[in-house]
């Protein structure tokens, strides 16, 4: 059993029950381990294995500053108490998320308690790098300085420590940890199929409902496929948000509710059999560090349509696990989503295709890409 302390600061998993068999697998070399966020999933259960390594300290808020097309500019307010719990817990790693506060404390304690600093960080994109702006990257650059290892979750999110924070390469380690598993996304399920519409092809959606995730350049490609003569499948809509109120009534003006389908929240443990029963998962987002949901999808064999501006597009083949699209051009997802009307037989081609890439990549070869670094960070 290997007795050596690590400490997680994660400010957030707010929607990361996926952490959950990573840290069970995790534990299960580092016993002595405790994540600490400020804020957890709805359902989240302290009981199973990984996440009573979980705790909770004060509470995360985010504060937007500037509103965008994509990620909203914001600040993260966590809680400083975490000082007091790393100073009672003494780890002798810490891995820390990105370039939050607790980043920074981690820094400036670290001097003091002597844990070696292994900086996370989950993908790349214009609004979550800040690269326009001078204080937020001299923040970043300092921080960096005094880490031993990096561990980006995509190559995009490791050209960005090499590039911008001058992260020395033989220090950066690209090791996919935000990966998808099939049981947990079935734990609450019942075996039984869900209501979905009998029109097939289904073209599933599962996210928020807001204007970042693209799904407005959706329902517009669906309005140019009706305008072709094409009226023979399903799109089925997952999740919550603010735009829904707006994007119903698009889909009346373009003629498509019957179509369209809103199934509204769906709990992350049950999700799994909508991904099974479907036949083609679209991620129309318009920016998304990485983006769990087509690789969910991928892991039940469903094929995917992916926004390029994903940083999960890395694990979608182009032309042979689905399809990666821009979806600020409505025109290319309609020109994609006909390919699976006008030849049905790919779906399942590119389905089956899909679930043996993803196969290559689950919590046990996330957590297994943590211990590595960790072992040689020690060593």
């Amino acid at each position: 059993m290997n007795n050596t302390r690590i400490a997680w600061l994660i400010p957030s998993v707010e929607l990361g029950a996926y952490w959950q068999p990573v840290l069970a697998a995790f534990a299960q070399v580092f016993p002595k381990s405790i994540f600490y966020t400020g804020l957890v999933w709805p359902g989240f259960d302290p009981s199973l294995p990984g996440n009573d390594t979980i705790q909770i300290v004060g509470e995360m808020k985010s504060l937007e500053i500037t509103k965008t097309e994509g990620y909203s500019r914001r600040v993260m307010l966590v809680s400083p108490s975490i000082i007091g719990d790393l100073w009672k817990f003494k780890p002798q790693v810490v891995l820390a998320q990105a370039y939050s506060l607790w980043t920074l404390i981690a820094v400036l304690l670290k001097p003091i308690l002597g844990w070696k600093l292994i900086i996370i960080y989950d993908g790349s994109s214009p609004n979550s790098d800040f690269e326009d702006s001078l204080v937020r990257s001299i923040a970043r650059k300092f921080m960096s300085a005094f880490a031993e290892a990096f561990i980006p979750n995509s190559y995009g999110a490791r050209e960005y420590l090499i590039r911008s924070l001058g992260a020395k390469p033989n220090k950066v380690f690209t090791h996919t940890y935000l990966v998808p598993d099939a049981q947990t996304l079935l734990q609450n399920s019942t075996g039984e199929a869900p209501p979905l519409p009998a029109q097939r092809p289904i073209f599933l959606y599962v996210g928020r409902i807001t204007a970042r995730k693209g799904i407005k350049p959706l329902i517009e490609a669906c309005a140019i496929l009706k305008k072709q003569g094409y009226t023979d499948y399903s799109l089925v809509v997952i999740g919550n948000g603010d735009q829904r109120g707006e994007l119903e009534e698009l889909i009346a003006q373009q003629g498509l509710t019957d179509l369209v389908t809103w199934v509204g929240w769906v709990e992350y443990g049950s999700l799994g059999v909508y991904f099974q029963n479907a036949d083609v998962f679209v991620f129309p987002t318009l920016e998304d560090i990485w983006g769990m949901v087509p690789l969910e999808a991928m892991v039940f064999g469903t094929t995917v349509l992916c926004s390029r501006w994903a940083g999960a597009a890395e694990l979608v083949a182009d032309g042979e696990s689905g399809y990666i699209f821009d979806p600020y051009k409505p025109e290319e997802l309609a020109e994609k989503m006909r390919q699976f009307l006008d030849r049905p037989e790919l779906i399942k081609i590119m389905g089956d295709r899909a679930k043996e890439l993803i196969g290559r990549t689950n919590y046990q070869t996330a957590a297994d890409g943590f211990v590595e670094v960790i072992h040689r960070v020690l060593n």
